[in-house]
């Protein structure tokens, strides 16, 4: 543990790809005092499974409950120095409505449902180059089996 950050030095992470209507929904946070546009994501947490963890991502980020249909990929940053994260894209649907008896997480500014050029013209407030990547793999028609996720969650090895 990096005791600057309090964060891992390694992680593992999932992000939920939504797209209606033309739309992708994206979340504005607060992160390091910046405003940045994100998939709604975030760290798997101890004994969860990656599906498990996505769920509640989504539902933590934009209080709409996530239906998760295909894993789109997973994605590497393995710099030499620094943090190293394996993000685990999953493609789903929401519920048309948000849940609002939920409260958003804490650095959650608002939801936003974007096309492809908006967010592309707001490269500079994405949380990562994941986030593109990820709308430009699934525009492309990648997409595999959630059959390709296995979790050994609560497996004694």
């Amino acid at each position: 543990m990096n005791p600057i950050t309090h964060r891992p030095l390694s992680a593992i992470t999932v992000a939920g790809i939504i797209f209606r209507e033309e739309r992708f929904l994206l979340v504005k946070e607060l992160i390091d005092g910046q405003i940045k546009l994100n998939q709604p994501a975030g760290h798997v947490e101890p004994g969860e499974s990656l599906i498990e963890a996505v769920k509640r991502e989504v539902l933590e980020e934009t209080q709409h409950h996530f239906h998760p249909e295909a894993l789109l990929g997973v994605y590497h940053h393995n710099p030499a120095t620094g943090h190293r994260i394996m993000r685990v894209a999953i493609i789903g649907s929401v519920d048309p409505s948000p849940d609002l008896s939920l409260p958003l997480d804490a650095t959650i500014q608002s939801i936003e449902w974007l096309t492809k050029e908006e967010i592309s013209a707001r490269q500079a407030d994405l949380r990562s180059p994941f986030v593109l990547r990820c709308i430009e793999d699934f525009q492309q028609g990648q997409c595999f089996d959630l059959a390709a996720l296995h979790s050994l969650t609560g497996i004694k090895t």
